[in-house]
């Protein structure tokens, strides 16, 4: 999420940033890799909002992640909605519309092409306050 991470702090005061955490991509009850293991990360995939609650704040405490996290209902209602599993970069625009739709993780998580989609929608726009989500 380095990448990320910049355009968080390059853009923050025109885009309002906010990681969605949809679900564990690699339970130990699900597609286990080698990494998490060599790295003691060993995390059960929720079955309960609580859980994943806990889950996700261990996750962004373990990553030092600055950008604001909300987490999706265990449904997966969000995921569902934004097709977004296992993971995909939106932009939201200020009139509401899909600005931009990244494709599909991780081989479509491209922060450069998000980049590219921000500041084409910043592109000659005032730096009134935005409720831009990306």
């Amino acid at each position: 999420m380095p990448a990320i991470e910049a355009l968080y702090e390059r853009f923050r005061d025109e885009v309002a940033f906010t990681v969605v955490y949809i679900r564990e991509a690699h339970p130990e009850d699900g597609w286990v890799v080698i990494d998490n293991r060599e790295e003691n990360i060993r995390v059960f995939d929720p079955t309960t909002n609580a859980e994943r609650q806990r889950v996700v704040e261990s996750c962004a405490l373990r990553l030092a992640v600055r950008i604001p996290v909300v987490i999706d209902e265990i449904d997966d209602g969000v995921a569902a909605a934004y097709g977004a599993w296992p993971d995909r970069l939106y932009l939201v625009g200020r009139d509401g519309r899909i600005a931009f739709q990244g494709g599909m993780g991780p081989f479509g998580f491209l922060p450069e092409e998000l980049e590219a989609a921000i500041e084409e929608e910043l592109d000659g726009q005032s730096l009134e306050p935005r409720s831009t989500l990306a």
